[in-house]
């Protein structure tokens, strides 16, 4: 006999190769959870953005139109050309 038992040898093969693949499966499921809580998180980012996305057109919108920029100069204290301009004084204080 030759003193080498290719038996075990082959179990302690086999063994080693288990658990080298076994760790390999552990760190692609670690790397699959990692990447699936970062698409996660981007995925909330994307839908807020949109979200602003959405109220800025709104307000871009109503920015367009007439009667918001006669409102917000009427606000500011503008007047039209040839409107008198009136300041009232002395009102009692709340």
């Amino acid at each position: 006999m030759s003193g080498i038992r290719w038996d075990r040898l082959a179990r302690i093969a086999l063994l080693t190769v288990l658990l080298l693949v076994a760790a390999i499966g552990v760190r692609g499921l670690a790397s699959f959870m990692s990447t699936r809580a970062e698409d996660s998180q981007q995925l909330a980012i994307v839908q807020q953005l949109e979200r602003q996305h959405s109220q800025l057109v709104a307000q871009d919108r109503a920015l367009q139109q007439p009667s918001t920029v006669i409102r917000d100069a009427r606000a500011l204290g503008m007047v039209r050309v040839g409107e008198q301009p009136f300041v009232v004084t002395g009102l009692p204080r709340r």
